[in-house]
């Protein structure tokens, strides 16, 4: 379902369920301390440590569209925090 286009309100009611809990079996108990030990080192939450986690695996070479064309990726949101990185970017390539 695609929300472009659709005013805020809408966009907050059909996300009412943005968020999820989830139980996971079976992880590797080492790797798991690991990751929350640098989850709390970073000030993050293991739920966001997850994701970034996740997201990584995901973008690996092998799981990106072989054929198609742009159209194909849905656009993504970056993390809270980088408002400003286009301005950052230029500021660190072009010197503005």
């Amino acid at each position: 379902m695609s929300v472009i286009g659709l005013g805020s309100a809408c966009v907050a009611r059909l996300c009412y369920n943005a968020h999820m809990d989830t139980t996971i079996r079976n992880l590797d108990e080492r790797a798991y301390r690991a990751l929350k030990a640098r989850a709390a080192l970073t000030g993050k939450t293991m739920g966001e440590a997850m994701n970034e986690a996740i997201r990584a695996y995901l973008a690996r070479p092998e799981f990106l569209p072989r054929e198609g064309s742009l159209r194909d990726f849905a656009p993504e949101a970056y993390p809270e925090g980088n408002e400003r990185l286009s301005e950052e970017v230029d500021a660190v390539a072009y010197g503005v």
